[in-house]
């Protein structure tokens, strides 16, 4: 008889999740600004380096690599990063402060539905993001394709889900979304720097490469590569960044706060 009375109310709430997705997508496809940053910004990007004639040159320095070859890991991991610190957070942040969790909290829908919906779509349109960039470096630039294509999505994931967590927690640790977006700001610039956005971290020098493979965009960009030559991603780099990941999803469950 409990299993019975349970039944209806736990369709009702995966029925109402499905609905909370849909409205949440239709809701991200109006954002044309953080539609622009995370799916098309890493492309352009990377089709602006592509066109200097230098980097499109074999160099013995990189091991017989283009500078372009190695910015296509570097561009995929821009968009993760995009869509986890400028994205998401202002949108967790804004629901909070306007209430919205709130008053869902007091429904058969718990928040927590919203936020995974968040983190459904954005994690969508990272996946989408990579996707473009991969395929506009191999048709336009003659970047060649992931050698180790399983090692290359392990990373990806991993460094997708340290990038949703790194979100969170600037989501959780910020009061206003206004904070968010300068707290945002200030974990960006780092974040980008240890991508090898500025510098890719194969070209940076050994003892810098060394600081900068204990973070997590630093060990995924070095992963990226090792998987994009045809080898399997170093296990101490896949490991840092699901290190980072686990610890950033504790800090943002225990500092999220649904009012």
């Amino acid at each position: 008889m409990t299993a019975i009375a349970h039944a209806p109310t736990a369709a009702a709430v995966k029925g109402s999740a499905t609905a909370v997705l849909k409205a949440e997508a239709r809701l991200f496809l109006r954002e044309p600004g953080a539609l622009f940053w995370i799916l098309a910004f890493p492309t352009v990007l990377l089709c602006i380096l592509g066109s200097i004639p230098s980097f499109r040159e074999h160099s013995a320095d990189l091991g017989g690599l283009r500078v372009v070859d190695l910015y296509v890991p570097v561009v995929v991991l821009l968009s993760v990063i995009m869509s986890g610190l400028q994205a998401m957070p202002p949108v967790l942040t804004g629901y909070r402060e306007r209430g919205i969790l709130r008053r869902m909290s007091a429904t058969p829908m718990r928040p927590g539905a919203l936020i995974g919906a968040q983190i459904v779509l954005h994690g969508a349109a990272v996946a989408v993001s990579a996707a473009l960039a991969l395929a506009v470096g191999r048709i336009v630039f003659d970047v060649a394709l992931p050698r180790q294509f399983p090692g290359y999505l392990a990373a990806f994931a991993l460094a997708t889900l340290a990038a949703l967590a790194l979100g969170s927690t600037v989501s959780a640790v910020s009061r206003t979304t206004k904070i968010t977006q300068a707290v945002g700001s200030v974990v960006f610039f780092p974040a980008m720097f240890t991508s090898g956005v500025w510098l890719p971290v194969s070209a940076m020098p050994d003892i810098l490469q060394r600081i900068v493979d204990l973070t997590p965009f630093g060990a995924a960009a070095q992963a990226l590569d090792t998987a994009a030559a045809g080898d399997w991603p170093s296990w101490t780099h896949l490991g840092v960044t699901a290190l980072w990941a686990v610890v950033l999803i504790a800090a943002a469950r225990r500092w999220f706060r649904w009012e």
